[in-house]
């Protein structure tokens, strides 16, 4: 009797939890440059998220490509982000690139245009990947194209 209750109280709960949805992507803020400065720069925004699940999971954003005035630059990758239950939540996307990766990345004259940028105080910066949901034994992607000019204070 004792382990009829334990197996029917097991499957009450599995079923009874929602986790069939994955959680929402909300949006990303403005990528805005943390840190400046004649080695590095450091750009940062936050990917948010509404998970309606009883049950948390992971994300994880691998490669994803960090692009400035379309010539790629680096790739932003984290640590596993644990996902709260029910909640919402902010997924933190930094990046250090460094200016030293401009010079080298200069393809067919597009080096100017991405000087000139630089000392103009404003670039056109690009995210792209896809940010990666696991939880359960299943995972779900999350494609993230995002496009903005960010001015760069020195």
């Amino acid at each position: 009797m004792k382990r009829s209750l334990s197996i029917l109280f097991l499957f009450l709960t599995i079923f009874s939890c929602k986790v069939r949805e994955t959680p929402e992507f909300v949006s990303v803020d403005t990528i805005t440059v943390k840190q400046a400065d004649i080695r590095t720069i450091t750009l940062s925004a936050n990917a948010h998220f509404k998970n309606p699940n009883d049950i948390g999971g992971t994300l994880k954003s691998d490669g994803i490509s960090v692009l400035v005035n379309d010539i790629e630059l680096g790739s932003l990758k984290t640590d596993a982000f644990e996902v709260p239950a029910k909640a919402n939540f902010s997924m933190p996307l930094e990046v250090t690139l460094s200016t030293e990766a401009i010079v080298k990345k200069d393809k067919g004259g597009l080096l100017g245009g991405v000087l000139n940028s630089i000392v103009s105080k404003s670039i056109k910066v690009q995210y792209k990947g896809n940010i990666t949901y696991k939880a359960l034994g299943f995972s779900y992607d999350y494609p993230l194209d995002i496009v903005q000019d960010v001015k760069i204070k020195w």
